[in-house]
């Protein structure tokens, strides 16, 4: 088993619930796909077949995450596929895990990409500009021109932030947010982006 020094300290540094979660999933890539090689991407261990991304975990300040890219099992639970994982009980079954990393390796391995082919994916609708959002963006100029330079899918990422906020308090903390964000010209998920 080839190890990344940085995983075995990303996990040290982990909040003590996190560890034995993030060790176990750590243990369960390895068995299913001894080939896989491990790396920091976006500042979170993933693994890899062939250069290409099968795997990644995270930990937070109140729950894991593991994601097998390409599953397609996104529940709105926090961040990854399988939701928050609070406790090694939060994940499925080891067998049902090492089935899907042996298949998006497969994918990877078959000349694809983990992700699984999509039959002619339709676009989506567009979300019309809340008028909330639009005054919020029309008294910061330089917001508003941020979102009009951004390409369809990021101005969605906003639009989709706000408008499914279930409480007007968050959506309103989300509008600040946002309008925060757009005028030092940051995308949507721009934490994320590789420095």
């Amino acid at each position: 088993m080839t190890t990344d020094p940085r995983i075995d300290a990303y996990i040290a540094k982990a909040a003590p619930f996190a560890q034995p979660i993030l060790l176990h999933i750590r243990k369960i890539v390895h068995a299913a796909l001894p080939e896989v090689e491990e790396g920091i991407k976006w500042g979170m261990p993933h693994f890899m077949v062939s250069g290409k991304n099968v795997a990644g975990m995270s930990a937070f300040k109140a729950h894991c995450a593991f994601i097998i890219h390409g599953e397609g099992r996104q529940n709105g639970e926090g961040m990854g596929g399988y939701g928050r994982v609070t406790a090694l009980s939060d994940l499925p079954s080891d067998t049902v895990l090492e089935t899907g990393l042996k298949e998006a390796a497969q994918r990877i391995l078959a000349g694809g990409t983990a992700r699984k082919p999509v039959p002619n994916k339709a676009s989506k609708a567009e979300i019309a500009m809340p008028d909330d959002f639009a005054a919020a963006l029309a008294a910061v100029p330089d917001a508003k021109a941020a979102l009009d330079r951004f390409a369809p899918g990021q101005r969605r990422e906003y639009l989709e932030w706000i408008t499914t906020a279930k409480q007007a308090e968050t959506r309103a903390r989300r509008i600040e947010q946002a309008v925060e964000w757009l005028a030092d010209g940051k995308k949507r998920h721009w934490k994320y982006e590789k420095c």
